[in-house]
């Protein structure tokens, strides 16, 4: 069944520029679901479809040269057939925006996609990908939309981070065992759904957090131990699913009270981890207030450490004297005086604050 429709816009009918094409009826075709064992030779003009649905049929294969000649279309449709692979000629499909290749046998998909600049939505859900091409979003810069579910995907590509157009990302039901970092660069995004990667995937990147279009969230079903504290920051988030980790942070009492109560926990712990802990006093501190030493600490890098701090603190010989000083010097008589037990413990003035 084919459908004539004129896509032509009406200010470009007063235009005496208009090239051939674009004074032809565009068309759509519909082939779905007549179960077709290969693509029928047309008995129009290729260039004039600007919308071609082949899906719900058993074609295995789509010829390269009837891709390449598709020059104006906008919508191809092929999910649910038997395809195993895509044609190369794909990539002349610069007017291209939605590629719904759902429901097949595909392993990957064809580098030459990345030519298809103006793409803005790709359904590869319920294919055999085990990857995606790596500059697949270096240059697929207008999609807005990208559904890979039910896949067999261990990874995502880097170049995903620089989809700044991206609002949906769907990569359920793979076996991802991470997330790229810099996600904060997806500035667009507003659904992610990483769920059910089962055992496979255990920790988040910090920056998920920073993902401030965020709406909806699902991590539901991995093997998720703790939520990154950057969390608490997604203030458009409306939806979190976490359910089916074993959650510690937060611990399954916080998320039993909801979204709100989960953020605020986030928040106040990832606040939380800046306070520095209370100095001890100590015999230390008066030595320090007596300027018999300087009171920091250095690591190796001469970065000053709170000498109270964590398990890493530098051992005591890290005190340090104001100035510099030479082994010899230390040794000289005026030095030795300083440190003796009799001099430290005197009540004479010399030690006393002024």
């Amino acid at each position: 069944m084919t459908i004539r429709v004129d896509f032509r816009n009406k200010a470009n009918n007063t235009s005496s520029s208009n090239d051939s094409v674009e004074k032809e009826k565009l068309e759509i075709v519909d082939l779905s679901g007549l179960s077709l064992m290969s693509v029928p030779n047309p008995s129009l003009n290729l260039i004039t479809i600007c919308k071609l649905d082949l899906s719900n049929n058993n074609l295995q294969s789509i010829p390269e040269s009837l891709t390449a000649r598709l020059l104006n279309v906008v919508v191809l449709d092929v999910h649910s057939n038997q395809l195993k692979c895509i044609p190369n000629s794909i990539g002349c499909l610069s007017k291209l925006k939605i590629l719904n290749v759902a429901g097949n046998f595909l392993a990957f998909l064809p580098k030459s996609i990345e030519n298809c600049r103006n793409l803005e939505e790709l359904n590869a859900n319920f294919n055999k990908l085990i990857t995606l091409p790596e500059t697949i979003g270096f240059e697929l810069v207008n999609l807005k939309k990208l559904s890979v579910n039910s896949n067999k995907l261990v990874f995502l590509p880097y170049s995903i981070t620089h989809l700044t157009n991206l609002k949906v990302l769907d990569a359920r039901l793979n076996s991802l065992r991470s997330l790229p970092e810099d996600l904060e660069n997806l500035i667009s995004l507003q659904v992610l759904n990483i769920s059910q990667n089962f055992q496979h995937l255990e920790t988040l990147p910090y920056s998920i957090g920073l993902l401030f279009s965020l709406v909806e969230l699902d991590l539901s079903y991995n093997r998720i131990a703790s939520l990154p504290d950057s969390i608490g920051c997604l203030r458009k988030l409306q939806k979190l699913s976490v359910e089916g980790n074993p959650l510690v942070s937060p611990p399954m009492e916080v998320v039993e009270h909801g979204l709100h109560a989960v953020k605020e926990y986030l928040s106040e712990k990832m606040n939380g981890g800046h306070k520095s802990p209370p100095k001890k006093k100590s015999w230390v501190g008066k030595l320090v207030r007596y300027s018999t030493f300087n009171g920091s600490m250095r690591n190796n890098n001469n970065q000053n450490i709170d000498g109270n701090g964590g398990g890493n603190s530098p051992t005591r010989d890290g005190f340090a004297m104001p100035e510099y000083q030479t082994i010899d010097a230390l040794a000289s008589p005026r030095y030795v005086g300083m440190f003796s037990p009799r001099r430290l413990l005197s009540p004479r003035n010399i030690f006393s604050t002024r």
